[in-house]
């Protein structure tokens, strides 16, 4: 299963939108240049979680995005079905109806072992982004990147946000 790359840019997004003070919201734009990314294309990304709900968006010169919810409230589930939809990354099209050594009128009753394999693994790994919230994520980060550059990049956003 190979995730769109909107899906990560949708994430990391979420991380810094999650630092946002109340009522401040961070451009399109900020977030792009904040991330190397094309403001083109990380526009649609930013454009699915605020169709789902996620972000909340506003416009004029302080415009941009912030989050809809607390990031406690917000999973890594709801990110990437924002992004990817919520249709199974398995799809069964029984191609063992092809087996030539079945008999004539033959009919399974129910899914073959592939395809409840399959969507048990979708269910166990849709199971593990739901259990992690955003406000993992963002002390996960805390830890994981140096003070000075965590103050740094705070800085800049604080900077931007309108």
């Amino acid at each position: 299963m190979i995730l769109k790359s909107q899906v990560e840019w949708a994430l990391h997004c979420c991380a810094i939108l999650a630092g946002l003070p109340e009522g401040r919201y961070l451009s399109t734009k900020a977030l792009a240049e904040f991330h190397g990314l094309p403001k083109e294309y990380l526009s649609k990304a930013l454009q699915s979680l605020s169709q789902a709900g996620l972000v909340d968006t506003t416009l004029g010169p302080s415009g941009g995005y912030r989050l809809a919810r607390p990031p406690a409230e917000l999973t890594f589930l709801d990110i990437v079905e924002a992004v990817e939809g919520k249709a199974r990354t398995f799809v069964c099209n029984n191609i063992r109806e092809n087996n030539p050594c079945r008999p004539q009128g033959y009919c399974e009753s129910g899914p073959c072992p592939v395809a409840r394999i399959m969507w048990e693994a979708d269910e166990a790994w849709r199971d593990k982004l739901r259990a992690v919230r955003l406000s993992d994520l963002t002390e996960a980060l805390a830890q994981d990147i140096p003070a000075e550059l965590w103050k740094d990049s705070f800085e800049w956003v604080l900077e931007r946000a309108g």
